[in-house]
């Protein structure tokens, strides 16, 4: 039996960084400015600390996480530190493998405009409503 993966490696943290910076640049200009000076970050998976603070024990249960002040909460007075939005390649990489219904490309951009969702102060519950609302 041959597999069509068995000469492919993993997309790598870089791989990941391209498709997340491409699924950025094709969100609208408006939206794009909005974000500010948002950093977009890949890493394999969150470090303790944050799984942690969210009261989580299995690191492949977070594919994103928003790290910032959100707009609503934001004043002039904050420093200008800029606002992260982490991706983790390997939970990523483990929901479109099980899911099997989406293309990479599309589940990093859907993971980063969620998280993107909340630099704009959208709770998890406001945007499960939004998508529900688009389905």
């Amino acid at each position: 039996m041959t597999s069509i993966f068995k000469d492919q490696p993993a997309p790598s943290e870089a791989d990941f960084l391209d498709m997340a910076e491409a699924a950025f640049a094709a969100l609208p200009d408006a939206f794009r400015q909005l974000c500010g000076n948002v950093v977009i970050q890949i890493a394999d998976f969150a470090d303790e600390e944050t799984l942690k603070a969210l009261e989580m024990e299995n690191p492949y249960e977070l594919t994103g996480l928003y790290h910032g002040v959100d707009l609503t909460e934001k004043s002039v007075m904050d420093p200008g530190m800029p606002d992260h939005v982490f991706l983790y390649r390997l939970p990523i990489l483990l929901e479109w493998c099980e899911r099997g219904d989406v293309a990479l490309d599309d589940l990093i951009a859907h993971v980063l405009v969620h998280e993107i969702g909340h630099h704009f102060g959208l709770s998890d519950d406001d945007m499960h409503a939004i998508e529900d609302s688009v389905d």
